[in-house]
């Protein structure tokens, strides 16, 4: 018989895989966009729509998922199997259907909407292993999840032109995803709602410990996710001033790639050290450094090739670290019964952010440029700074 200890490694373990596999379906549409546009003719407007109908589905999923409760009320092992798999039958389909038309963009959202039983129902699973060490626990699992987020790019890069191979993949990864899922245990701190509590959510506004943590989530939400959608197209713009396009490319993409996975590596590390010297402190030094470095990612765009990398992978491990302890934060506040729902509330509220962010990035480089777009990217972790402050305020008083 396993002893607990082991079955909670062994369970995450298998949680991490899943994560990573299932949440491969995200940015497969924004890494592989430039052979699409060589492929066909897809308006600029329908281009940023591929990548933020996930955004907008993943939000319509999240909040019918939060107002019913479902993560927790029915088994979340399950829930997360039946979104993964169904997830990856949507995004296979954009083998059949006219990329950038209707059809396809319909179907991102779809695949949105089910990763909205992915990510949120599979913090619910890790919160459920361990109270003291829940920093760690979440911030792996959002770790998971970068690297998941940040495999599209890897598998565009080894794709090459040949971007079908790079859908199926994703999606045969995300069905094997949700079949591993459902061989992890749930643990000792997991707690069912009996009935459905569609009034749970308003929890979210009436206590002020989780609405400030709520703001600082925003602030982060407001950044994090128009640098993953456009960073590859960015550096591509940014490196073609110095090399020739045909080099830029590929360079780019691997660059993408190891932005946002440096971003999964700091969650973990950073998940370790808010156990111990407080999940606010984390998420306020963690914006800091984010927002710092995508003013000088904006200074040395279009500069010197090592500096714009070394500003970006910098901005990539520092970007993320504090998205782990918004959720574990809102699990600390949270009725145990009410946590699911309200973590899933809390990426609904983040990802209608991103619908705008993400759609609004390439009408904004139009504008004022690459290098104005990353300054305007800094004004959300300030303002997330400034949440994560008047948190801890209120815990300083609240301990006192």
């Amino acid at each position: 018989m396993p002893t607990e200890r082991s079955l909670k490694w062994r369970s995450l373990g298998l949680l991490m895989l899943a994560e990573i596999a299932a949440m491969s379906l995200w940015f497969m549409s924004a890494a592989i966009l430039p052979d699409l546009v060589r492929e066909f003719n897809i308006p600029p407007f329908h281009q940023a729509a591929l990548s933020s109908a996930v955004q907008i589905g993943f939000v319509t999923g999240a909040v019918v998922s939060a107002l019913l409760g479902l993560a927790d009320r029915i088994d979340p092992r399950r829930f997360f199997a039946f979104c993964a798999i169904l997830a990856a039958a949507f995004n296979a389909s954009l083998l059949v259907v006219e990329p950038g038309g209707v059809l396809s963009i319909l179907a991102r959202f779809a695949t949105g909407a089910l990763l909205a039983g992915v990510y949120p129902v599979g913090m619910k699973i890790a919160v459920g292993w361990g109270q003291k060490d829940r920093g760690f626990l979440v911030g792996t699992l959002v770790g998971a999840l970068t690297f998941g987020s940040a495999a599209p790019h890897l598998l565009a890069l080894a794709g090459g032109t040949d971007w079908r191979w790079s859908l199926t993949v994703a999606s045969l990864a995300s069905a094997a995803g949700g079949m591993l899922c459902l061989l992890t245990a749930l643990g000792p701190f997991h707690a069912k709602a009996p009935r459905m509590k569609m009034k749970a959510i308003l929890t979210a506004w009436t206590d002020r410990k989780i609405r400030y943590a709520y703001a600082g989530y925003l602030g982060h939400m407001w950044e994090l996710y128009a640098m993953w959608a456009w960073i590859g197209v960015a550096l591509a713009a940014s490196f073609s001033a110095r090399m020739p396009p045909e080099d830029a490319l590929p360079l780019s993409r691997l660059i993408a790639f190891l932005a946002i996975a440096a971003g999964g590596a700091a969650c973990i590390v950073a998940g370790l050290l808010a156990d111990r010297i407080g999940k606010a402190n984390i998420a306020i030094l963690a914006m800091v450094v984010s927002g710092t470095a995508a003013l000088a990612s904006a200074l040395t765009f279009g500069g010197p090739v090592w500096l714009t990398v070394l500003c970006v992978l910098i901005w990539g491990a520092a970007i993320l670290p504090d998205s782990a302890q918004f959720s574990a934060l809102v699990a600390d506040f949270a009725p145990p019964d009410q946590a699911g729902s309200l973590m899933t509330f809390q990426t609904a509220l983040g990802f209608a952010l991103t619908f705008f962010t993400v759609q609004l990035t390439p009408l904004g480089v139009e504008l004022i440029g690459w290098p104005g777009v990353f300054g305007v990217m800094a004004i959300g972790p300030t303002l997330g700074i400034l949440g994560m402050l008047r948190l801890k305020r209120i815990s300083d008083r609240g301990a006192s």
